[in-house]
């Protein structure tokens, strides 16, 4: 009986899966039965021939980043992650409610959220620093750096190393120039993982994990990696915003939505100055895009 191998997924390449084990690339197939595969799974796989092998069992994920697909489905992004690193610019504009969409899902999931302020070498904007603020106030790590002159690239590389992380932001951020400042050798990885699994052109669409130089790995996942709210209720969107949470035990009500409730402590103290008014607006804003309560999990 041919002995299960242990692997780790590093892409998807067309319908089969990328996995790195004991320092070969193999492309493998998975069984019908098995739920959706992410990049940064560890796999058992049985060795089916040169270089080939079809997977068999996921390994139970410390961490699990999911959106929804085209039918409504939740299809997973990104396993084991241990930080998601936000991205922003002066250029597109910063979208700040889906910085908070992010932040509340990792707060969540028990994910470590930081943010990177990407084009620093651009005129700075005040109410960008105003908000910034904010998340200091919060102890969200950020990260000022320009993938344009390398200006704090080696600061981000420290946050990153012996770590399993993502990057994720609106489109036009600059996530591919940093993923390029961070991994120089990028493209030959691409090309070795082409030629490993005689796959010709690595063309994924998908997320892909690279190895970083001084340890740790960095999943690069083309376009606006969204991690839908379709995994959260009202209740743990409200938790997902650090400063409510010493307030949320404080409400009349158990059942409290933090809107127009009579006794809401978290209301109260957005009127007060206790909790930031931008922040507990955009909060709302995030509400209106919940499923209605009986639909949600």
């Amino acid at each position: 009986m041919t002995k299960l191998q242990q692997g780790l997924v590093i892409s998807h390449l067309g319908k089969g899966l990328a996995v790195e084990s004991e320092n070969k690339t193999i492309l493998c197939q998975t069984r019908r039965q098995l739920e959706k595969i992410a990049v940064g799974d560890q796999v058992l796989f049985t060795p089916v021939g040169d270089n080939q092998g079809r997977i068999e069992k996921i390994l139970p994920r410390r961490t699990i980043l999911a959106r929804p697909d085209r039918n409504g489905k939740i299809r997973p992004v990104a396993a084991n992650i241990d930080k998601v690193f936000v991205v922003f610019a002066v250029e597109p504009p910063c979208d700040f409610l889906l910085i908070d969409q992010y932040l509340a899902i990792c707060e969540n999931k028990t994910i470590d959220a930081e943010l990177i302020f990407n084009k620093i070498d651009l005129p700075r904007h005040v109410k960008i620093e105003e908000e910034l603020l904010i998340y200091q106030s919060l102890s969200y790590p950020i990260h000022r750096v320009c993938a344009k002159t390398g200006e704090g690239i080696p600061e981000l590389q420290q946050a990153l190393n012996h770590h399993t992380s993502i990057l994720t932001g609106q489109s036009g951020v600059g996530k591919s120039s940093l993923t390029n400042a961070l991994i120089p050798d990028k493209q030959l990885k691409i090309n070795s993982i082409s030629e490993t699994t005689k796959h010709g052109r690595h063309t994924t669409t998908a997320a892909t994990l690279y190895h970083l130089p001084d340890g740790g790995n960095l999943i690069d996942s083309p376009g606006v990696a969204i991690f839908g709210l379709a995994e959260l209720n009202e209740a743990q969107l409200a938790f997902g915003f650090r400063e409510f949470q010493a307030f949320l035990g404080q409400c009349r009500f158990h059942n409290c939505r933090h809107i127009q409730d009579k006794g809401c402590a978290v209301r109260e103290a957005a009127e007060k100055g206790a909790i930031s008014t931008k922040r507990y607006q955009r909060f709302l804003k995030l509400l209106q895009k919940m499923p209605p309560p009986n639909q949600t999990k």
